[in-house]
């Protein structure tokens, strides 16, 4: 029914964004990771989209890159896991560690996850282990990877390669961690890819 909601960030937290299109403002659950990678308030996003709907209830869910929402998705095939505990588990873990515990079957790391034991996290191998929607890259390098994660965001490749590629130079001698590290590189790519695309 939807894919993508973009307009005006008018208020986020680390659980919820909301966006302003036209006279609507729509209220969006997310995850932690997908919140810090939303713009602040002013700024225009884009949020990929779920509708979840019971017979006493409507709620969006909304992630900033595809591959997050596709894993989402993924998550709520597992018999027991409802959204709320999906972006529970988002919440917890990066995107790519999350794909590489499952490719890997590493019980552990999942079963140490907010709102997960070890029986759930068995549950999850035995039902998503070889049968994502989504995967890493076997070759690609970080750069490569950010700027497939833009481009899937709608931002012209182009654009998305210059932004990487400044951002790279910007965090050349960081000192961060892997995981930290591509998520500060991400949130400023977005940040240039979106100037840019503004300037056009």
């Amino acid at each position: 029914m939807f894919n993508s909601i973009s307009g005006e960030v008018t208020y986020k937290d680390e659980l919820r964004i909301f966006l302003q299109t036209g006279g609507l403002e729509w209220e969006i659950s997310t995850s932690r990771i997908s919140s810090s990678l939303f713009p602040e308030e002013g700024e225009k996003a884009r949020a990929f989209v779920y509708l979840h709907h019971r017979e006493d209830q409507l709620r969006l869910y909304g992630f900033a890159t595809l591959d997050e929402r596709d894993i989402f998705l993924d998550l709520l095939r597992v018999q027991g896991i409802g959204p709320r505990q999906a972006l529970k588990i988002l919440s917890g873990i990066e995107f790519n560690s999350l794909v590489e515990a499952l490719e890997a079957e590493d019980l552990e790391t999942l079963a140490s996850l907010p709102g997960l034991g070890r029986k759930t996290a068995q549950k999850i191998l035995l039902k998503l282990k070889g049968k994502l929607t989504v995967s890493l890259p076997k070759t690609a390098s970080v750069g490569e990877e950010l700027i497939e994660a833009l481009a899937g965001m709608g931002f012209d490749r182009r654009v998305a390669a210059n932004a990487v590629k400044s951002s790279l130079k910007e965090f050349r001698d960081s000192t961060l961690s892997k995981e930290d590290l591509e998520r500060e590189l991400f949130k400023k790519a977005i940040a240039l890819a979106s100037s840019r695309e503004s300037r056009a």
